[in-house]
């Protein structure tokens, strides 16, 4: 596995992380997993090349930091950079709100005093007593809005302490990412970028890559469209069928220029996958991957795509199909 600096810090990750927001189970996110097979999954990472873990309190309550820790208790931990995030709180708490899972409504909240209760929690289930990311996981919002200078000044406090080793950034727009610059090292940002949704390009990607900050891309096969196993009948389900790739024309345009690079497919000895996902890795080397694999099987196919090294040719043809289909 080809390996690329964590923004400013020096640490080295791997350019394809293991994301965990679907091991954390229950019914929003997919579904309970058996804990034996995913456990061994975040064990059989390092042996994969593979070295960095992203998760979240917010993937189902606290579940899959869990499940991460106990994974660790097995590991060498300074074998894994471990990526959590701040922000998404629930139950007594109090904040702005979120979104509703089942009876459980979720709330935003970025002050000081929550995040120093954040992160004692998130220490305690993963079993260890530093996290190389401390990531804000969604921006503070009206009527709980804390300025971004604020957060950060906790957030260095951390890193003054050794609970964290850097400061991370999600869902953000470029006014966000200058706010946090000035206050602070920011090393990685974390948002939706896909072939299909290539939005961040604008803007945030060359504010990014100008101040050293690395991309972390996430969705970037569409909720699974672009894995190219779904059948031209596939009716969509739960969080997918209000996305825009999901309505019935824009899916089978999809699925026309998933047909147009099977000779791509051919040539590089690839799945359809490994092409969308060499193809965001191609748009720079500052740029990093989430997997959401579930087994040990998914990740080694998954990381095959990170040793892909597609002629600019086919990176611009791609491109082409991709806007033709979206104009």
């Amino acid at each position: 596995m080809k390996k690329m600096k964590l923004g400013s810090t020096g640490t080295d990750i791997s350019r394809m992380g293991l994301g965990t927001w679907s091991i954390g189970g229950g019914p929003a996110w997919g579904g309970d997993h058996d804990l034996k097979v995913v456990v061994d999954l975040i064990r059989e990472c390092p042996k994969l090349g593979v070295n960095l873990i992203d998760t979240a309190p917010g993937y189902n309550f606290g579940n899959s930091e869990k499940i991460v820790g106990k994974a660790l208790e097995g590991m060498n931990r300074e074998d894994v950079v471990i990526i959590t995030k701040c922000g998404i709180i629930w139950n007594d708490r109090k904040g702005s709100l979120f979104n509703k899972v089942g009876d459980t409504q979720l709330y935003k909240n970025l002050s000081r005093e929550s995040i120093l209760e954040e992160i004692d929690q998130s220490l305690e289930r993963l079993g260890t007593d530093y996290i190389d990311v401390y990531m804000t996981h969604w921006q503070a919002v009206e009527p709980y809005f804390t300025p971004i200078s604020e957060t950060m000044e906790v957030l260095n406090e951390l890193k003054a302490q050794g609970k964290i080793r850097a400061i991370g950034a999600a869902n953000v727009d470029v006014n966000h990412i200058k706010e946090y610059l000035k206050y602070g090292s920011l090393d990685i940002v974390q948002a939706k970028y896909s072939i299909l949704d290539r939005a961040i390009e604008e803007d945030l990607l060359p504010v990014c890559k100008e101040n050293n900050v690395t991309i972390q891309a996430y969705s970037p096969l569409e909720m699974g469209l672009l894995s190219g196993a779904l059948p031209r009948d596939y009716k969509p389900v739960g969080a997918q069928i209000p996305k825009k790739w999901f309505q019935p024309d824009n899916m089978q345009k999809a699925m026309d220029m998933m047909d147009q690079w099977k000779p791509l497919c051919e040539k590089y000895d690839c799945t359809i996958a490994n092409l969308a996902l060499a193809w965001i890795l191609a748009q720079g080397e500052f740029i990093n991957l989430l997997s959401g694999s579930t087994t040990t099987e998914q990740i080694a196919e998954n990381i095959k795509s990170a040793e892909l090294e597609l002629e600019p040719e086919d990176v611009a043809y791609m491109r082409k199909l991709a806007e033709d289909i979206d104009k």
